[in-house]
């Protein structure tokens, strides 16, 4: 008998974990393409949302747990941390929470998208398993901000992250508005990342961005009905591809950087946008 319990216990701590945070459409795609056989953790703001959402997979025959976070606060991305390590060893973290230019102030995007990726980066890459992965889903508003300096790359990438929001050029004489706030934000999530694989790798894993552009999801429906929808509806029309994109397609990419194919990956940031940013720098959206 004593012998049977230490057996489970021991497969207990070793179940391997997916971590992901922001549950939404391409949340739950991810989760859907990485996550079979393991256990995932749905954490979101609020707790119906991760109720949902576990809901949604665990219909679908996932094993899953629903929790709650603010990766704006670090006791709470903290509670997070200890909460999926009791559950084993963190194999996987998806991160794709945050708010857009039409939901917040610059303040609150600063402090969600970018001080919120960096803290959990940071935090997630003390624990996360040898052979594990992360992806973060940025966004291709990063890929419109014009070129920083190397020195404000450097300090995007590297400053504590509780010195981060402090960086002269994130105050708000600098930042004109909240599109502003999440380009910058959206830039500094990928040079972040590209600084946090040298960290990870130490441990053996990998990390990764996925920067989409407009994909379709509740949150993309609400943009294309809102007072910027006229420019999302251009982009769509403009881009190379003629249409929006799908979670699914997000999650392929994320299934192929986290998976066996994807090994000699780390550090990089996949642009999948449909050409929205060709068009932009090149093509019919470009600004005259």
């Amino acid at each position: 008998m004593n012998d049977r319990k230490t057996t489970f216990r021991i497969e207990k701590i070793m179940e391997k974990v997916i971590v992901v945070i922001g549950p939404g459409s391409i949340g739950q795609a991810i989760a859907r393409c990485v996550s079979a056989g393991k256990h995932t953790v749905l954490a979101d703001l609020k707790q119906e949302h991760s109720d949902d959402a576990a809901k949604n997979l665990g219909n679908a025959g996932f094993n899953v747990s629903a929790t709650t976070v603010d990766v704006s606060s670090r006791e709470s991305v903290d509670a997070l941390v200890k909460k999926a390590t009791s559950l084993g060893e963190i194999a996987g973290v998806v991160h794709a929470a945050g708010v857009s230019p039409s939901q917040a102030s610059i303040e609150m995007i600063l402090k969600v998208d970018l001080y919120g990726t960096a803290l959990l980066l940071d935090e997630f890459g003390k624990v996360i398993a040898p052979g594990g992965s992360g992806i973060v889903i940025a966004s291709q508003s990063g890929h419109r901000l014009p070129s920083l300096s190397v020195e404000q790359n450097k300090a995007l990438a590297t400053t504590p992250v509780e010195e981060l929001l402090r960086l002269p050029m994130l105050q708000s004489e600098q930042i004109k508005d909240t599109l502003h706030a999440y380009q910058i934000s959206k830039r500094g999530n990928s040079l972040r990342v590209m600084a946090e694989a040298v960290r990870w790798g130490k441990r053996g894993a990998r990390v990764n961005t996925i920067s989409p552009g407009i994909i379709m999801t509740p949150l993309a429906k609400d943009e294309l009905n809102g007072p910027r929808g006229e420019g999302y509806r251009r982009m769509i029309d403009a881009c190379p591809a003629r249409r929006a994109g799908t979670p699914d397609e997000v999650a392929n990419v994320a299934a192929l950087l986290m998976g066996p194919d994807g090994t000699f990956i780390t550090g990089s940031d996949f642009l999948m946008d449909g050409g929205v940013t060709a068009s932009y720098w090149f093509g019919e959206l470009a600004q005259q």
